[in-house]
């Protein structure tokens, strides 16, 4: 049996030696006269000299810009940082760069239920974005103007994100199995002046069609001037709203060269996209990110800790509503291809993506805990079945790994393989920790704090520790840190969300990012689930919020909590808690009308695995639902430890969790 922190895999010399971050080693010396002889060295200069890392990543990339920057970071503060003040440049613009140099290399192979798999050359994807990005500026589609999308995980949506960045545009995401309020819920905040949308999409063998979806969405936003129509389900799908262009008649242009398009660079503070992170109180946070802070996290994170280069394929099952998709297609930036899938991971068989990564010759390779033990179960080698020669990482994102989940991969996928576990998140678009490819793989572990990322665990009083669960802090600035949250004038938002709790020992900010983490004394890193009420069900976030706007439009429920707690195994314990109104009863009736809720209005993932009846809500004596502490004691807290009875409304409130808290132990 594999036990965490067992080495399993150590990279040959000529692996490491080859590796994108060897490669910047080497150069740092040579340009910059700085021996950094080990990883452990470079992440340590990294973080405590910033502003010479990242100002070295803008001059080892390339990065091109219009004017010069003025200063790499103009003050080190984490809210308000302005990185490359001066700047002017675009993130899509360099996402294209490498068609001059080999325009017929692989940018995109895609694969859906619908249609079979094909391929897109750099030359092919960078004329349909000029040729939408010019049906886009005649739309008067500008600079600022906010442009969202309801399509599937196919090539079109790639092409649409990258035409509306060319123009300065900024983009936003919803997953089409996003149900109408959800999206509502996010859109609505950024007044969108254009809609891409598609008829429906394919999951399971199953059609789900979304245009009466699409017409409410549309009738829902007063600020849309114009919605672009994909017929994917059925080619002869009308559009459900009057005067909608098609997405075949924005193509439908004369070539655009290369030469003559001018993508918009644009100010070092210009929105790029917004991203949605649920809290557990009112709407999603609509987290903004810059061009610039997007383009030098996504060129470090791409080449250093994903090891992408110009002859590498990445993929990452994911949803275009998570940012996942987004870091996809960032493989873009290397030079390397992006794979997409869209539909069931398996379906027709449970081994479709295996497969998919031999056709296409994936080298990197991502999925979440859960999909790997979904595989187990299933008995599957995928190995023995599928040449996986080019594969040479997998990612195992989302959620916290086991040593369970490398054990299988080294002993069903391929024996010499890099396996990463990285860790970050959708308000910084990255991640916090993650992987190198010069350093051991130990079972369990994710083997490195990222570089430039001043990650530590800190007690509840602001204490570093060591070999310790503590909660999950960045000291020091970054460029990926949000702009600023969307309508959050005052930025009180924003400052709620991660700067109340911990401060420097001059007052400043830390970043503290809600998750347990514990660091040993090598410095490789364990995360151990959220520490606050946000929910990560199978590496989406969930906010508390959107399930009680939902379930307590329910007839007969008068209030209700939701918690998740993370398993053995990648497994997840997500169940809601109901208090019913005088007469009302929790039947088989209450339950599916629950059940159907969550799916319309929220997402198939917002379904809680059971349904409880309590007598009370816990309370805090501020009028907040004591999510945390419930979800502590569920996961095996002891009630003194997990919350305070002075500080609740009703104490009697938690003794029927307290009591599940017992039941669950002791079945484990």
């Amino acid at each position: 049996m594999t036990v965490e922190g067992e080495l399993l895999w150590t990279p040959r010399p000529e692996f490491a030696e080859a590796s994108n971050v060897a490669r910047f080693q080497r150069w740092l010396r040579r340009e910059r006269g700085l021996d950094l002889p080990d990883y452990d060295a470079l992440w340590r200069w990294s973080v405590n000299e910033i502003e010479a890392f990242w100002g070295a990543v803008w001059d080892y990339f390339d990065v091109q810009s219009s004017t010069p920057y003025h200063a790499v970071l103009s003050e080190r503060r984490m809210r308000g940082a302005k990185w490359f003040e001066g700047s002017q440049l675009n993130y899509a613009e360099h996402l294209l760069r490498h068609e001059a140099e080999a325009p017929e290399r692989i940018a995109l192979h895609h694969l859906s239920e619908l249609r079979p798999l094909a391929r897109m050359s750099v030359a092919e994807l960078g004329g349909q974005v000029r040729r939408l990005a010019t049906a886009l500026r005649e739309l008067g589609i500008g600079p600022g103007d906010r442009v969202v999308s309801y399509l599937p995980n196919i090539a079109e949506t790639a092409v649409a994100m990258m035409a509306t960045m060319a123009v300065g545009a900024v983009w936003s995401s919803a997953a089409p199995e996003f149900g109408v309020q959800t999206v509502v819920d996010r859109f609505a905040q950024i007044e969108p002046k254009l809609l891409f949308a598609a008829d429906g999409y394919r999951f399971g063998g199953k059609d789900f069609s979304r245009t009466a979806e699409v017409r409410r969405i549309a009738e829902a936003l007063p600020s849309l001037q114009t919605v672009v129509w994909l017929p994917y389900l059925d080619a002869g799908a009308a559009a459900p709203v009057a005067q909608a262009r098609s997405w075949a008649s924005l193509l439908d242009r004369p070539a655009v060269a290369r030469e003559a398009f001018r993508y918009e660079r644009v100010p070092y503070d210009h929105p790029l996209w917004v991203l949605f992170s649920s809290g557990t109180t009112g709407l999603p946070k609509a987290i903004v990110h810059s061009h610039v802070g997007a383009l030098l996290e996504h060129l470090k994170l791409t080449h250093f800790h994903f090891g992408l280069g110009p002859d590498s394929a990445m993929f990452f099952y994911s949803t275009t509503g998570w940012v996942m998709w987004n870091l996809v297609l960032s493989s873009l930036l290397t030079g390397g291809a992006a794979v997409l899938y869209d539909g069931s991971p398996a379906h027709p068989q449970p081994d479709l993506l295996w497969k998919l990564a031999a056709d296409t010759g994936t080298t990197f390779f991502g999925a979440s805990p859960t999909f790997i033990q979904m595989m187990e179960k299933a008995g599957l080698r995928p190995g023995e079945r599928f040449d996986l020669s080019k594969l040479d990482a997998i990612m195992v994102g989302g959620s916290p790994s086991t040593p369970e989940t490398f054990a299988w991969l080294y002993d069903c996928v391929k024996r010499d393989l890099w396996v990463t576990s990285q860790s970050g998140g959708t308000e910084i678009a990255s991640g916090f920790v993650g992987a190198s490819p010069t350093l051991p793989v130990y079972a369990g572990e994710i083997q490195r704090r990222m570089l430039g990322m001043d990650v530590h665990a800190w007690s509840d009083d602001g204490e570093e520790l060591v070999d310790e669960v503590g909660e999950l802090v960045v000291t020091r600035p970054f460029p990926s840190a949000p702009l600023y949250f969307w309508n959050d004038t005052d930025g009180r938002r924003y400052q709620e969300a991660y700067f109340d709790v911990f401060h420097g020992p001059d007052g400043e900010d830390v970043w503290r990012h809600g998750d347990f983490i514990k660091i040993n004394a090598r410095g490789g890193c364990y995360i151990y689930g959220r520490s606050d009420s946000t929910l990560n069900r199978y590496g989406v976030r969930i906010g508390t919020a959107e399930i009680y706007r939902a379930v307590e439009q329910i007839e007969g429920i008068a209030d209700s909590l939701i918690v998740c707690c993370e398993q053995s195994g990648g497994r997840f314990y997500m169940p809601l808690f109901v208090r019913l109104k005088d007469g009302a009863v929790l039947d088989e009736t209450m339950i599916r009308a629950i059940n159907a809720r969550l799916r319309q209005d929220c997402s198939p993932r917002h379904v809680p695995d059971e349904i409880l009846v309590v007598p009370q809500i816990p309370y805090t004596l501020t009028g907040k639902k004591m999510e945390v502490p419930v979800r502590k004691l569920l996961m095996g807290w002891p009630l003194e430890k997990a919350a305070s009875r002075d500080a609740m409304m009703n104490p009697a409130a938690i003794e029927p969790f307290v009591a599940l808290a017992g039941r669950l132990a002791a079945a484990r």
